[in-house]
């Protein structure tokens, strides 16, 4: 297992750092595929200093599997802890659908964090603020589904093993789901 921390606007102390490497390292007992965990620390400034600090763990396996949690507290180290609760929670989760479904194979995609507010702009002006790129994996619109549902996300581009093409599956304002199949025009 891969372990990556990443800071934005504080320094990882070492202290801190001990303390995300232990509380992580039980994450592949629970995850035995476990092949990367990104751990991103922030302190943000907002109104609130019980929202301050941020932290967010991204986890992949081998089979392509993502799972993302977030939290924030005024404590850093509390933080860590909601966050890592967080996850064992969503790979209680993830473990029970696929020992439900018995799937064989479900490789997923990351369409990552979502896309950071951009500084106030000039009415009109157009900025691409963040550019992401991402490994495509085929697999089915269920398991799309699940990967979106498992991400948190409204939408989630993938590779339709069915179609040999990309595709969006999307949720509705009415909780259903949509799917978009792109034709060359």
């Amino acid at each position: 297992m891969e372990l990556q921390i990443f800071s934005t606007n504080m320094e990882v102390t070492p202290r801190l750092q001990n303390y995300v490497e232990k509380k992580t390292a039980r994450l592949d007992r629970y995850l035995p595929t476990l092949t990367t965990v990104q751990v991103d620390l922030a302190m943000e400034n907002t109104r609130s200093a019980v929202q301050r600090h941020v932290a967010e763990i991204t986890i992949r396996d081998e089979r392509g599997t993502i799972l993302r949690a977030e939290e924030r507290n005024s404590d850093m180290f509390a933080a860590v802890d909601a966050v890592i609760d967080k996850l064992y929670r969503q790979i209680e989760r993830y473990r029970g659908k696929q020992q439900r479904k018995h799937r064989g194979k479900a490789e997923e995609i990351d369409m990552g964090e979502p896309l950071p507010i951009a500084e106030e702009l000039e009415e009109g002006d157009r900025a691409i603020v963040r550019q992401k790129r991402f490994a495509l994996h085929p697999m089915s619109a269920e398991e799309a589904i699940d990967q979106m549902e498992l991400l948190g996300h409204d939408f989630y581009v993938f590779f339709s093993s069915e179609e040999n093409a990309v595709n969006v599956i999307y949720r509705r304002r009415d909780g259903t789901f949509g799917l978009l199949q792109p034709e060359m025009g």
